[in-house]
């Protein structure tokens, strides 16, 4: 393998603005603001959407009914 060809991993916490919850991880991300967690400095990356706040994870989701767009494709084109 060659050297020196991976990123470098640090350590990093991504903050949902929506929630504020703190997701405390590594990555190759690097940001401005840095916040210190168990005496080692993390780099803050804010996020829109994380599994805290997503509809999905949520159970806010709402599933689109698909069963009436074939009728009223046909419908539609019936006329015609």
């Amino acid at each position: 393998m060659r050297k020196d060809i991976h990123p470098k991993v640090n350590p990093v916490v991504f903050v949902d603005v929506s929630t504020g919850k703190e997701f405390v991880t590594i990555s190759t991300l690097t940001s401005d603001k840095t916040k210190e967690i168990d005496g080692v400095e993390h780099f803050v990356i804010n996020v829109e959407i994380s599994s805290d706040s997503h509809p999905f994870f949520t159970g806010e989701q709402k599933i689109v009914d698909a069963a009436g767009r074939v009728e009223k494709f046909k419908a539609k084109y019936a006329q015609k």
